[in-house]
């Protein structure tokens, strides 16, 4: 009910302050588990994402969202409790096993679990290399992989940060692929190299989405050189 009523308060607010053009979300399946996998520009894409799917998505995101104090952090948790964030831990040791038996268990229930293989936003606007927690789900439980590029998000709120800008040459775009179907790799979730050859199809086709140029590098290890320098 509070996803329902959210939609129906922020939806037209949406498409009036960014007009998005959505294409391809026919290619969702209407019912049954679903992994929808794309690339991860600034905030406002885990807010942007459940607005203009046809079905509801859950996604993992930082517990400290849903932990503020006063009427701002309750309305914080209230709002991304309701588009379908799932709060995990993970910056602790086990964070990402965490978050890979949270999807696992949204995937069994035949819902959507969204997910950003980069594992963090691109700190310069290209495509990182993804990790391969999203082959181990797919395996696991056996549900396709619907690829997805946000475009345009970056310009709307550049550097993630701050309230999303307005104007010309902001219009946001997102784009879903068809369905990536890896049941021929049924069994073999085990071996390093099926994750990887997985997971680097899945984000070939998010490149292709997006139109975004590849970097074979993990997107924290990016930020780190980039700290560095």
């Amino acid at each position: 009910m509070s996803f329902q009523l959210l939609k129906l308060i922020l939806g037209p607010l949406l498409r009036l302050l960014f007009r998005p053009r959505v294409e391809g979300a026919g290619n969702i399946p209407g019912t049954g588990p679903v992994i929808l996998a794309g690339n991860h520009l600034t905030f406002i894409d885990s807010m942007i994402l459940p607005l203009v799917s046809g079905r509801r998505v859950f996604f993992i995101g930082k517990d400290e969202y849903v932990r503020g104090r006063g009427p701002k952090g309750r309305l914080m948790a209230w709002f991304f409790t309701a588009v379908g964030m799932i709060p995990v831990d993970r910056d602790g040791g086990h964070g990402g096993v965490a978050a890979l038996l949270t999807g696992r268990r949204v995937l069994e229930e035949g819902r959507v679990f969204g997910i950003y293989p980069e594992g963090t936003r691109s700190p310069d606007g290209r495509l990182y290399r993804g990790r391969t927690g999203i082959a181990r789900l797919t395996l696991m439980t056996g549900a396709p992989v619907v690829p997805f590029a946000m475009i345009g998000t970056d310009r709307v709120q550049p550097g993630g940060a701050g309230l999303p800008r307005l104007g010309r040459g902001r219009r946001i775009r997102v784009r879903f692929g068809r369905p990536l179907d890896f049941s021929r790799y049924d069994g073999m979730d085990r071996d390093r190299y099926v994750l990887r050859a997985i997971t680097d199809e899945v984000m070939t086709e998010v490149m292709r989405l997006s139109g975004q140029e590849y970097v074979d590098m993990y997107a924290t290890k990016a930020k780190t050189v980039r700290t560095a320098a």
